[in-house]
């Protein structure tokens, strides 16, 4: 669960640091209170976009914090899949947000936006003031019906994604390989011009380094020579040279070495030198000789050098590139030499591509519409709960003509709403108000199957009132009982319910606005619920009522 917010200099916020508890948490304030920047800072630690103009004014940085437990086995895992551990059981996610920049971190290790959006998929999931309205769109129908059945069908889409690409694969080259005989007559002379220029130069695999190398050695042949014909001067040559007088103090240390046993481990040490010096003068001879190369040498070496890098502009900056080119080259004139079995071929393979993919689009749909009628029971029976009394709900299917990564299906949401009415497009019969309460029935649903913890609502009482807002207050209260939620509303009956109450609210003072949030007493929280109920005058009738509700919402929960 989330158990700490904590946000620094963005918007009306100075400082805050809130410790949130288990079951239902709700936020109230004035309208302005700077309720939605509480959970504009809460999407931001998760990933959501930034906005220099997000930082309070004069601050150099912002800073948001979100610290959760974690206690859920599945979401251990889950979060293991993706290489985060909690420390102590706790899961930190931080984001610091600058001027054109932000770094967000888990646990304190820098992470990029994609790991840190995965990584709060599982632990947190936000139902946004205007989410209801992609039901509208029926493409997320279908990722509703997903969602409830994932578990069973994780590997079948998997393995859908993994068959279309490999069929698009098939068709591509198809595609590609549709030719008539001029244009394959062109394409196949071009390719063996390509490859029989690529044949005489009968390339070997680091045939080029050997040829850098040898280059170099010509190009400063003479340099070298010269360097190594004065060293060997200067040991064996010259007036004096080092040969000639280690000769000289071999043949002092030889007159007396007979004297001291001393002098005759130095004499036999001199004679090695001695020794080592002579096998030196000779390589140096040798490799003097070596350095004298011909002008032909030369021109061959750069010729080759030549030929070489003409062929790696044209074809790979390796010879193993020029080489693996060839190889691919030889493949497309074998295909063209023998077209029309390659285009058989090909038309195989992608026929048995698509049957392998469209066996596996109808294994996927059989669940879904298996899971589908499930779904179909729990949320007609969720929507019943939330004051729909004559609801009639039903998940349809259609099959697509043509399969996609996602399968063959096209789902769309049913509902009659009226006695004796046929069901309709969701999209074409419920309100923004019936919408609200659609999506949390389907939230209700969906957070049985989900491993997610906690669950944000953000003013989910939108377009209902009376007996109705009672019902979602009841159905907010009963989510809490196996969920952490955190709900912001303006609806006193929503209010009543919550098993911690957090007023925000704005304070004016010094030309300066702030807002700040806490925690209230129960005797705090009824006067909350007296503000929601009276408006500008708060009667004791109206505090009575706010009272009441508080003692009624603890009798539904018990």
């Amino acid at each position: 669960m989330l158990q700490r917010l904590y946000v620094k200099n963005l918007a009306l916020i100075d400082e805050i640091e809130v410790e949130l508890k288990d079951g239902l948490n709700i936020l109230t304030g004035e309208t302005g209170a700077g309720k939605s920047i509480i959970l504009g800072s809460v999407n931001l630690a998760l990933g959501a976009r930034y906005s220099k103009d997000m930082l309070r004014k004069g601050a150099e940085y912002g800073f948001v914090e979100l610290n959760f437990q974690i206690e859920n086995a599945k979401q251990l895992h889950r979060l293991k899949e993706l290489d985060v551990y909690p420390e102590d059981g706790m899961v930190v996610l931080s984001r610091r947000l600058m001027e054109g920049r932000s770094v967000s971190r888990i646990n304190g290790e820098t992470v990029t936006m994609t790991l840190l959006k995965e990584v709060a998929s599982v632990l947190i999931d936000i139902h946004g003031q205007h989410e209801h309205q992609s039901l509208l769109y029926k493409k997320n129908h279908l990722a509703i019906v997903d969602a409830f059945a994932k578990d069973e069908i994780s590997e079948l889409k998997k393995k859908i994604t993994e068959n279309y690409r490999e069929y698009r694969s098939w068709m591509k080259e198809l595609e590609e390989a549709d030719q008539d005989e001029a244009s394959r007559a062109k394409e196949l002379s071009f390719l063996q011009f390509e490859t029989e220029e690529i044949e005489k130069a009968e390339l070997r695999e680091g045939e080029d380094v050997e040829l850098e190398t040898a280059y170099r050695f010509i190009v400063n042949s003479k340099k070298l020579a010269d360097g190594a014909a004065e060293a060997y001067a200067f040991t064996s040559q010259e007036e004096g040279n080092a040969s000639e007088s280690l000769s000289r103090a071999i043949r002092a240390l030889g007159e007396i070495r007979d004297y001291d046993d001393t002098v005759q481990g130095l004499f036999d040490q001199l004679s090695e030198i001695d020794s080592l010096l002579n096998d030196f003068n000779r390589d140096l001879s040798e490799y003097r000789d070596s350095c004298e190369c011909s002008e032909e040498e030369l021109y061959e070496t750069e010729q080759r050098l030549n030929e070489i890098n003409h062929l790696k502009l044209k074809y790979g900056s390796q010879i193993s590139d020029i080489l693996s080119y060839y190889d691919e080259q030889q493949e497309k004139i074998k295909k063209l030499e023998d077209y029309e079995n390659y285009i058989r071929s090909l038309n195989e393979n992608c026929q048995k591509a698509k049957e392998k993919m469209e066996k596996t689009a109808g294994k996927l749909s059989e669940i879904r519409r298996k899971q589908a009628k499930m779904l179909e029971k729990s949320i007609g029976e969720s929507l019943k709960e939330l004051n729909f009394a004559d609801v009639k709900f039903e998940i349809q299917f259609r099959t697509l003509d043509a399969c996609t990564p996602a399968g063959m299906d096209e789902v769309e949401f049913m509902i009659s709403m009226n006695p004796g009415q046929p069901v309709r497009p969701l999209t074409n019969v419920a309100s923004g108000g019936e919408l609200s309460r659609i999506m949390l029935a389907i939230k209700t649903v969906l957070a049985d199957k989900d491993d997610t913890e906690t669950l944000i609502f953000d003013e989910i009482d939108v377009g209902i009132s009376g007996r109705t807002a009672q019902k979602v207050s009841e159905k907010m209260a009963l989510i809490g009982r196996n969920h952490q939620v955190i709900c912001i509303t303006h609806l006193a009956q929503i209010a009543a319910m919550a098993d911690h109450h957090f007023m925000i609210e704005k304070t004016v003072g010094n030309l300066d606005t702030t807002t700040g949030i806490h925690e209230l007493t129960e005797e705090e929280s009824v006067e909350e619920l007296a503000r929601i109920l009276g408006g500008a005058k708060i009667t004791d009738a109206v505090r009575e009522n706010a009272k009441e509700m508080k003692t009624l919402a603890r009798q539904m929960k018990a």
